[in-house]
């Protein structure tokens, strides 16, 4: 494949796969959740969702009560409201065609998720230890349970406050997807949406491979990802961003392996928002095809797209 078969399109950096809503505006994405909910429950309850979006601007801005904003720059805002808006969508196609009762408190539970699933990379004022939020990588997803675990009381959620410690485990793999409990079948229906809304959002942003080369890639190194020390001496999985990238490809097989298996294919629900598409499963297929193009030709300087900044302000790490 040659660089020039790529076809690049008029898609913005900054919005989602329709190029309708921009996902590093809070509003924008709040507004957009809003009216999916009115239209699914016919309420005008959609303004409960206000606060949890109010309380995550404020968490990401460094404005919420005993914690500083957030400064890791691949799971920033965008990031989030990308996923965040997946998952409504998913949600949305779910209730339309969906085997299980996905009652509206339900459905918010499943905003709240997406919104909050990368909390445990918000590092405490009272952390002196850890100097950037990407040094929790390997274990953030237990702190983003403990943060809903104490959050969802405060929006009048408590009673599924254990509920939700369990399901965001669906977006990492400090615990296999089989062994996470469930008591009701559509709370393992909203975990196979959550896990999959967090891979395939992130995979479809029109700046995915830049995000990795010049944001994941530091965040992995600062995280213990890239180079883990073992009994045996360092073992380096990546060995530099182009490597990340070369290496994306594979990725996206086990990922997608995730999608159609362990999550049992829900990311199929947004054919059922979309009227019969995928958007996400298209851009994503197309930032792979670039990925091998990329890996085959060592032309790593092309990727130039430049990200937006967040909203929040997370410092940009250097091209590496």
């Amino acid at each position: 494949m040659s660089l020039a078969s790529v076809k690049t399109t008029d898609r913005r950096n900054d919005y989602d796969v329709t190029n309708s809503v921009r996902t590093t505006d809070v509003a924008s994405v709040a507004g957009e959740i809003r009216g999916i909910y009115a239209d699914l429950y016919r309420k005008s309850g959609a303004g409960r969702l206000q606060q949890a979006f109010d309380d995550f601007e404020a968490l990401y801005s460094g404005e919420f009560p005993g914690y500083r904003a957030c400064d890791t720059g691949y799971h920033d805002i965008q990031h989030v409201l990308d996923v965040t808006l997946a998952m409504a969508r998913l949600l949305d196609g779910y209730k339309r065609v969906g085997r299980e009762p996905l009652d509206e408190r339900t459905f918010r539970l499943g905003v709240v998720l997406a919104l909050y699933h990368d909390a445990g990379y918000i590092r405490r004022r009272t952390d002196s230890r850890h100097h950037n939020g990407a040094e929790y990588t390997l274990t953030h997803v237990s702190r983003s349970a403990r943060f809903l675990r104490s959050y969802l009381p405060l929006i009048g959620m408590g009673d599924m406050a254990d509920l939700a410690s369990r399901l965001v485990h669906f977006t990492g793999y400090e615990t296999p997807v089989e062994k996470i409990r469930t008591e009701q079948p559509i709370h393992r229906v909203v975990g196979n949406l959550l896990g999959s809304a967090d891979i395939i959002a992130q995979m479809a942003d029109r700046c995915y491979l830049e995000k990795c080369y010049d944001r994941l890639f530091p965040e992995f190194m600062l995280g213990g990802v890239a180079r883990r020390k073992t009994s045996e001496g360092e073992l380096v999985i990546f060995e530099s961003a182009a490597d990340l990238i070369a290496k994306t490809p594979g990725f996206y097989k086990s990922a997608a392996k995730r999608l159609d298996e362990a999550l049992q294919g829900a990311y199929r629900y947004a054919e059922s928002h979309f009227g019969g598409s995928n958007p996400y499963i298209a851009e994503v297929e197309k930032n792979i095809r670039y990925a091998r193009v990329l890996s085959e030709s060592g032309a790593f300087s092309i990727l130039r797209r430049r990200p937006p900044k967040d909203a929040a302000g997370a410092r940009q790490f250097p091209l590496i």
